[in-house]
């Protein structure tokens, strides 16, 4: 688990119950942006890490997907 998620779950229990704070709405908004970089980054390493076989055995991986298993 990403370990920024109780903050952000913080921040947006008090947003609801009374209200943020300017610098807490700062806050929370770099904080999920840091959220959405890990959750792309997770994303993308599990699609570059796959290999797409057919049903006759042959590897059907698309081109883009091989272009940044070389890359990495």
């Amino acid at each position: 688990m990403i370990d920024i998620l109780p903050r952000i779950n913080q921040l947006a229990q008090k947003a609801r119950q009374e209200g943020l704070t300017n610098a807490e709405t700062v806050e929370r908004q770099v904080l999920r942006e840091d959220y959405l970089r890990a959750i792309r980054g997770q994303v993308e390493s599990t699609v570059t890490s796959m290999k797409v076989i057919d049903p006759l055995g042959d590897d059907v991986t698309p081109d883009k997907v091989r272009m940044k298993k070389q890359v990495i």
